[in-house]
């Protein structure tokens, strides 16, 4: 069979997204057949290689659990599942153990335990890291080495998703495109088990930390096909992102404040400790609105590391270092423009406490999807820990359904192509459309927002969508996950965790819910914008 046939088949799991929840699902599942499908080689589009704080998990003395869940609820402002918190932190030690077994080389000391680091609303030291500040680049490097060399497992890269396919009420496959074929019929995969795992949505926003392919794709094709989506108004702004201009915007990880970096304006004065008793250590969504707020007042918002960490950050955290010195800036001697930018969805396709969506057949991990862990704020560095449990608990589920079968063999006529895949992601980047979309976005439902600017944000949205020319149908799934954003904060008439009204600034006990909605409630409140 050739990729010209209208349908392929993946004899076994197909997971959608090579990030650390849809690989270390993968690998769970072995030695039942599984195909991965990414549209960049693997580890290149995947936040999780990005992530710098590292895996929070209770494996420090005198820790437990149990604090690791309260750390969670209290993060989330409210609207955690406390049940999903307990079970996940009790999870954590066990996730780690087959990190490390896996061959991530996680910080030790000279007893062999783990080092660990601080990050804001933490109760204590819980991050376990590698280097300081490469947690999520070691995983990932870890992870697909083990995955290159497991025969059940089926790697195909350059390839897009465009849609799920569905048929008789379940799921049963996926369609996809060769990277950069904008003309072709999209060809049919099928598959009995089908797990999203394709990452988030902060390339919808013009700011971001996450790298350029991660625009909302997965939520966007889930709703389309009609699975429930919760929590999408609660959009994660990082409040340190290093302001260079450049895009993606580079991260400065909150561990540098775990170690004593300070925040100040450009008039020299640190204005955190007059907003919150933990100052720079505040919940993200405080220290992040804190900075806009200043950058709105016409300041200039810097981290200040050099008194705290000095020429340490050049060992202790290399990958801001060499960011820092990439643009001309010496973090030993120099302080380090920031700003807030678009960083992780706690919302998603809703999934019970085993990864199941509301859609028979598929599955979802990782930030595309929403478990009620995070609530309305994610903890920092839960994220890495969501998607290895949930990339487990999905392995686990699918594994009754999947019989084993023979090593698979490649999909023919299918690679990744270098020139064409940068050609194709410059083509979007700069697509007048996708970049009304990104800045609309940022403007109207960004750190703070009100129903004004949301209502116009969706009649935008509406209208970029109707008039925009020359994008892929996958465009259609970025303008989907807008409107589910911008419709949920519209809905949310308060404030809590990264959502933030400036028409309710407070938290009001009516909202003290999860939202749920699916494509079709989101569009009823975009016509009545």
């Amino acid at each position: 069979m050739t990729f010209t046939d209208n349908v392929l088949n993946a004899d076994g799991a197909l997971i959608v997204g090579a990030g650390l929840a849809g690989l270390f699902c993968a690998l769970k599942l072995a030695p039942r057949p599984v195909t991965v499908i990414s549209p960049v080689p693997l580890g290149n589009g995947a936040s999780s290689a990005w992530a710098q704080g590292g895996v929070a998990a209770a494996v420090g003395p005198g820790d437990t659990s149990h604090a690791h869940a309260v750390d969670t609820e209290i993060a989330g402002a409210g609207i955690v599942d406390e049940d999903e918190a307990e079970s996940v932190t009790a999870e954590a030690a066990a996730r780690i153990e087959d990190l490390a077994r896996w061959g991530t080389p996680f910080d030790r000391d000279e007893l062999g335990h783990y080092v660990l680091s601080k990050e804001a609303a933490h109760s204590r030291n819980r991050v376990v890291r590698v280097e300081g500040d490469r947690a999520g680049y070691a995983i990932m490097q870890a992870i697909i080495a083990e995955v290159r060399k497991t025969p059940s497992i089926r790697i195909v890269e350059g390839l897009t998703v465009v849609d799920l396919a569905r048929a008789d009420g379940r799921i049963i496959g996926v369609y996809a495109r060769k990277l950069g074929d904008r003309y072709a019929e999209p060809v049919l995969i099928r598959a009995r088990a089908t797990v999203l795992a394709a990452g988030g949505l902060g390339g919808l926003y013009a700011v971001t930390t996450n790298p350029s392919g991660v625009r909302g794709h997965a939520m966007g094709m889930a709703a389309r096909a009609g699975a429930l989506i919760a929590d999408p108004e609660f959009v994660q702004f990082h409040p340190t992102a290093i302001a260079t201009g450049a895009d993606p915007a580079p991260l400065a990880t909150e561990a540098l404040r775990g170690e004593g970096a300070i925040l100040v304006n450009d008039l020299g004065e640190r204005f955190m400790p007059a907003i919150h008793p933990d100052a720079e250590l505040a919940p993200r969504d405080i220290v992040a609105r804190a900075n806009y707020r200043q950058i709105k007042a016409g300041r200039k918002v810097f981290l200040d590391t050099r008194e705290a960490i000095g020429a340490r950050i050049l060992t202790a955290f290399p990958t801001v270092a060499k960011y820092c010195t990439d643009f001309g800036i010496d973090p030993v001697t120099q302080l380090i423009p920031v700003t807030p930018a678009a960083h992780y969805h706690m919302g998603g396709v809703k999934v019970e406490a085993n990864g199941r969506s509301s859609l028979p057949g598929l599955w979802a991990a990782g930030e595309c999807s929403s478990t009620g862990l995070h609530g309305a704020n994610r903890l920092a560095s839960n994220s890495l820990l969501e998607a290895v449990v949930y990339g487990a608990r999905i392995a686990a589920d699918i594994s009754g359904l999947e019989p084993l079968r023979s090593p698979l063999a490649p999909f023919p006529g299918i690679g990744w192509d270098p020139v064409e895949g940068e050609a194709v992601e410059e083509r979007l980047r700069n697509h007048i459309s996708v970049k009304e979309l990104r800045r609309t976005m940022t403007d109207l439902v960004g750190v703070e927002r009100n129903a004004t600017d949301l209502r116009t944000a969706l009649r935008r949205i509406a209208e970029i969508e109707a008039t925009a020319q020359g994008v892929t149908r996958s465009f259609l799934n970025m303008t989907t996950s807008a409107t589910l954003v911008a419709a949920g904060a519209l809905q949310r008439e308060e404030s809590r965790g990264g959502h933030f009204r400036t028409d309710f600034p407070e938290p009001r006990p009516e909202w003290e819910h999860h939202t749920e909605m699916t494509l079709e409630d989101a569009l009823a409140i975009r016509a009545g914008a």
